[in-house]
């Protein structure tokens, strides 16, 4: 029986497919190890957001060579489908999988034991189906991507790749065009997770606002047919463009019992002439007043963000306009990161390129912006009572169970009892010390 160690980089879509290649790889008869000293093979699962992410692929990659020089290595995910010949120009490398081909890996290991080894990655851009919701409604979650799950909240992948165009992204090359999974799969495998004893489920995928577009549906479509159709208790969402949040998706979710109030808005930047350079759709004004809507028709959601910092020609004063634009919004947490220049794309051939080490000086002054707004953000849910899903995994220093709120807060509960754990407690927000959130349980 051939042994496998697989690792997963980057979004809660790669980690969801991550779970499904290790399901398919047992189904086919290997095992998986924990120790790549053990693994016949060792598998990862790539991600190439930024150039740091590539440089971590490449480091992992070769480090396994090194702890175990026997080991078939083989990457798939995004940097296989974009850099697979620079690649294999690495003796590091033993295979080069694309992404959709990951889902059959057990194929190419098969080929290669006969002698056949085919290194090639595929054209992902000539992909017509979302292939994870085809091949799970084959697989129907069995046992082993249940348990692999993340702590007591489990994510489903509804939606793959992305119609967009923006100047710094190279994902759309990677992922392809936008395909989503059939709305009766997405409720069947909802309605799978809440008969496997999951309180709540994230909606995942690469664009899910775009969910539906290749149907002739809306997103609001499968938002609706979750509330109607599911017996989840909780359901969240990932990322999402400001332009699909609109007043109807926000009447629906704000009338839920079942949604959590936890919004991720792909912002990218806080100035409109860097959002036109960009090529992003909609104006800072726009959302700002969106951001202002939502925190009106919602109890203390939590309003997440992403924003690049040194863009192709963003200049001091542009930053320094996003940097104030960012201050007077309702924001909850900036996930901010440095420019990173990806070939192929629009913004790799911009001229004004601005120097790396001040996207990275003015990515941390965003990360300090952001650290004040969380901790604000935070002494506003102090003294309130909010429901939280007890957790699997206990506080490694003290033992104590701990627990998310619906709006995405981690809390350290009063007690260390594990027949809690997976249960829905009401829990009172006592304090906030030391990056901590304290909760006592209501009886």
């Amino acid at each position: 029986m051939k042994k496998f160690f697989i690792h997963s980089m980057g979004c809660k879509a790669n980690q969801f497919e991550g779970s499904v290649i290790k399901e398919n790889l047992e189904k086919n008869g290997m095992s998986e190890v924990k120790n790549i000293e053990d693994a016949d093979i060792y598998i990862l699962n790539s991600c190439t957001v930024t150039h740091k992410s590539d440089n971590e692929a490449l480091y992992l990659l070769r480090n396994a060579k090194h702890k175990n020089s026997d080991v078939k290595t083989v990457i798939t995910g995004c940097i296989a489908q974009i850099e697979k010949e620079k690649l294999l120009e690495n003796d590091f490398i033993d295979f080069v999988v694309g992404n959709d081909e990951k889902l059959d890996l057990y194929k190419i290991i098969e080929k290669a034991d006969g002698g056949q080894e085919d290194r090639r990655a595929d054209c992902l851009q000539k992909k017509d189906t979302c292939i994870v919701g085809n091949i799970m409604q084959k697989n129907n979650f069995t046992k082993t991507v249940l348990e692999d799950m993340s702590k007591t909240r489990a994510s489903l992948k509804i939606q793959d790749g992305c119609d967009n165009r923006c100047s710094y992204c190279i994902i759309p090359f990677a992922r392809g065009k936008s395909r989503s999974a059939d709305i009766d799969f997405v409720i069947e495998q909802i309605n799978n997770f809440s008969k496997n004893g999951f309180k709540e489920v994230i909606l995942t995928g690469i664009h899910i606002g775009q969910w539906g577009r290749d149907f002739g549906l809306k997103f609001i479509d499968l938002i609706n047919a979750i509330e109607e159709k599911t017996t989840i208790e909780r359901y969240s969402l990932g990322s999402l463009n400001p332009l699909e949040i609109d007043d109807e998706l926000l009447d629906v979710l704000n009338k839920s019992a079942k949604f959590c109030p936890h919004f991720h808005l792909s912002l990218q930047s806080a100035c409109n002439k860097t959002l036109k350079s960009m090529n992003r759709l909609y104006r800072v004004e726009d959302y700002l007043a969106q951001i202002e809507q939502i925190n009106s028709m919602f109890d203390l959601p939590f309003l997440g963000s992403d924003i690049i910092t040194g863009f192709a020609g963003e200049t001091e004063e542009d930053f320094n306009t996003t940097l104030e634009n960012l201050k007077k919004s309702g924001l909850t947490q900036i996930h901010t990161f440095p420019y990173s220049v990806r070939e192929g794309t629009v913004g790799a051939d911009m001229e004004n390129q601005v120097p790396e080490n001040i996207r990275q000086e003015r990515a941390e002054i965003v990360k300090k912006l952001s650290a004040e707004k969380y901790n604000e953000f935070v002494e506003k849910n102090i003294g309130t009572v909010s429901e939280v899903l007890v957790q699997k995994i206990p506080d490694k220093k003290t033992g104590f169970l701990k627990g998310i709120t619906r709006n995405y807060l981690t809390v350290l509960l009063d007690t260390k009892d594990k027949n809690l754990i997976n249960t829905l407690q009401r829990v009172k927000l006592t304090k906030f010390d030391n990056n901590t959130i304290y909760g006592e349980r209501e009886e």
